[in-house]
């Protein structure tokens, strides 16, 4: 299933189908240049430039990494685990051991930031800075994964331009390789996908990371990580998320298919907040922002599986915890048959109220993120929070109805997004701030 990207504020927008990914995909090798998005836009530069022109010799410049975080609110504290073990117990039935890897990731995140901060540069103040290398060839691949934003997440892509030049450049990279890698598993190649082919990925992206780009798209990405203090542990999980696509249609409870959110979506959210950043004057604890931006890609992935109910179905996978459909007197055969049965709505409910704790737990940190970057946010949080409106407005029917949100509703949302991201970070005692 399509994984619910922190940044697609436009929900009814299929994202199968977005990238001609492959040319040829056995038993994991693949000639990528013969994307759609690569072979015309990237055939075409290199025609251009000269043959002697590497994305290598770009070298992405690794001594031009700063923290974007402001100084206050980032001493480590327990506070963190108590908003984490709220997160984690909104129904009750988390376990340590799903918590505990997620929230391992998060602490090596923001222990990254926080070493980065004392030879910080405010982003909201400091001019395009001028790279060494190639700069027009990396200027077009952070202009060619603009246009790929821009095409299919229009809302979002809108609230980028508030951003400061690098930081909106940084997004559409992270972006853009998040979107292709949900196409390894749900794209229109992703029957020939294997385990060995997600490890090439891997690879690559191993290599990015160390200014080895392979083509324009990861060259963009490449330069964002050397720049901003971005770990790689969740791009790495963000792939282990498409393995168990591969290998897994079923989830035994809250616990498992809590791992899954995070691996596919909660990712998203811990890669961004170093590049959005957070609020000079924010009170609030780095790792109690990264643990919303968790939750929010949290909410908005269990609003993707609670809407593509019947879709899922059809394809054989069922990505609702197990115990808990037999608890509400539900089976598999159940979902297959798509009926809706006032079993049904209860379940349904507790799961559509589930999904709407994630999304306050998600809004706390909204508001400390810089003033720049919230309004795109709000947008995401706002509109992916209506689907699930949409969900109770068909009667719980997401077996044969699809919810989505109406332009008109879009729009509306719009102008309350922006009012709310107006509004400046708290400075009241809360779980968000230190103790």
């Amino acid at each position: 299933m399509s994984v619910a990207l922190l940044w697609v504020v436009t929900p009814n927008v299929e994202i199968s189908n977005c990238f001609g990914f492959f040319d040829s995909v056995r038993d994991g090798n693949w000639l990528l240049e013969s994307s759609r998005f690569i072979s015309q836009d990237w055939g075409s530069i290199r025609a251009k430039k000269s043959r002697k022109q590497k994305w290598r010799s770009c070298s992405l410049s690794t001594d031009l990494k700063y923290s974007c975080v402001g100084e206050s609110g980032l001493e480590s504290g327990n506070n963190f685990r108590v908003l984490s073990s709220m997160v984690a117990n909104t129904a009750g039935e988390m376990t340590i051991s799903s918590e505990q890897k997620v929230y391992d990731v998060v602490l090596k995140q923001a222990a990254l930031v926080k070493k980065q901060l004392r030879s910080s540069v405010d982003l909201d103040v400091r001019p395009d800075i001028v790279l060494p290398g190639n700069l027009s060839l990396l200027s077009e691949a952070y202009d060619r994964c603009g246009e790929i934003c821009a095409e299919y997440a229009k809302t979002f892509y809108l609230g980028t331009l508030l951003m400061t030049p690098e930081r909106r450049r940084a997004i559409w990279a992270i972006y853009v390789w998040c979107r292709r890698t949900d196409e390894l598993v749900d794209g229109p190649n992703a029957s020939h996908i294997t385990p060995t082919a997600l490890d090439r990925w891997e690879s690559r992206l191993e290599d990015l990371f160390q200014g080895q780009p392979f083509d324009m798209l990861d060259a963009a990405l490449s330069d964002t990580v050397a720049k901003f203090p971005v770990d790689i542990q969740p791009f790495k999980d963000m792939i282990e998320g498409m393995r168990m696509d591969l290998r897994k249609s079923r989830y035994k409870n809250f616990d498992d298919l809590y791992l899954y959110c995070y691996y596919v979506a909660g990712t998203v959210g811990l890669m961004s907040v170093p590049v959005m950043g957070i609020a000079p004057e924010s009170q609030a604890t780095t790792e109690s922002v990264y643990n919303s931006a968790l939750a929010l890609g949290i909410a908005n992935q269990l609003t993707n599986i609670l809407r593509d109910v019947g879709e899922d179905a059809t394809r054989g996978r069922i990505y609702l915890p197990q115990d808990e459909l037999a608890q509400a007197g539900l089976s598999d055969e159940d979902i297959f048959a798509g009926k809706v049965t006032d079993k049904w709505r209860n379940f349904m409910k507790n799961q559509i109220k589930r999904a709407r704790m994630f999304f306050d737990v998600a809004e706390k940190g909204v508001k400390e993120l810089s003033a720049a970057s919230r309004w795109p946010v709000w947008a995401s949080l706002l509109l992916y929070s209506q689907i699930l409106d949409e969900i109770e407005a068909n009667d719980y029917n997401n077996f044969t109805k699809r919810a989505y949100v109406s332009k008109g509703k879009k729009l509306l949302a719009l102008p309350i997004a922006y009012t709310r991201a107006l509004i400046p970070p708290s400075t009241t005692l809360s779980l968000l701030t230190k103790t």
